[in-house]
């Protein structure tokens, strides 16, 4: 597929990824994940209580939070000192809509992983390079709590993770960098399972309307992405999930 990029790649090509393991000495499960020139830090914390609405229930909870340091971007993003802004809650409901869906609730029992996501250089797919790191550093969580005999097997359904695509001068892309999403035509995040199944689709006319047919190629561009990230994925948690799920 041939393309126009300014990085050179192949409109269906990926950017260069690198997950490193086990980033954080403290955190039960932690990974650095590098998207091109995004970077993000995910870490996953261990918590023996559950929100209020799951006491006395046996199941258990994940959760995230979400932030972008102030010299991630081209200028100054002042700290949310205040309170967190729209963008930020969305993005961080939207990392922890992502692990629910392959979590096994009763098997984790009554606790809760808290998945916290640090954006240390942006250079777009911010959200989506979250969700995929924070699946490794959730299953190195879960794997740290079989060891202590919390379970025999760990409670995921599935792998889980998300890419971008857009359409930019008439043309689909697979992961969008920043000058590519902020002058798309269509910019839209594609979460999937490992199965290929979807988890979430958000999808916007940037500038002009979509059709149907171009929003099916879309969506085959991005299970293509996702299909080669959660391979990486497997790859990267061999050592832990031999048999993947």
């Amino acid at each position: 597929m041939a393309s126009s990029r300014l990085d050179g790649r192949a409109a269906n090509a990926l950017r260069p990824i690198t997950i490193t393991r086990n980033y954080l000495c403290h955190a039960e499960g932690s990974c650095l994940i590098e998207v091109g020139r995004t970077k993000v830090i995910c870490s996953a914390s261990v918590e023996d209580k559950v929100p209020q609405f799951l006491l006395n229930t046996g199941s258990g909870w994940v959760t995230a939070e979400y932030g972008m340091l102030p010299r991630s971007t081209h200028t100054r993003i002042p700290r949310e000192r205040a309170g967190q802004g729209g963008r930020t809650q969305e993005i961080q409901r939207l990392v922890g809509r992502s692990l629910r869906a392959v979590m096994d609730f009763k098997g984790l029992g009554p606790r809760t992983i808290w998945i916290d996501c640090d954006v240390l250089q942006a250079d777009g797919g911010t959200r989506t390079a979250a969700i995929t790191g924070s699946f490794i550093a959730l299953v190195d969580a879960l794997m740290f709590l079989r060891r202590a005999g919390a379970f025999v097997q760990p409670p995921l359904k599935d792998f889980i993770a998300a890419t971008s695509v857009g359409v930019l001068d008439g043309e689909p892309r697979l992961d969008l960098t920043y000058d590519e999403d902020s002058r798309a035509d269509v910019d839209m995040n594609v979460v999937m399972t490992g199965r290929g199944l979807l988890v979430e689709v958000q999808g916007t006319a940037e500038h002009r309307p979509f059709t149907e047919t171009q929003l099916q190629d879309l969506l085959g561009l991005a299970k293509q992405g996702v299909a080669q990230l959660v391979a990486l994925q497997r790859k990267t948690l061999a050592d832990v999930l031999p048999n993947g799920l």
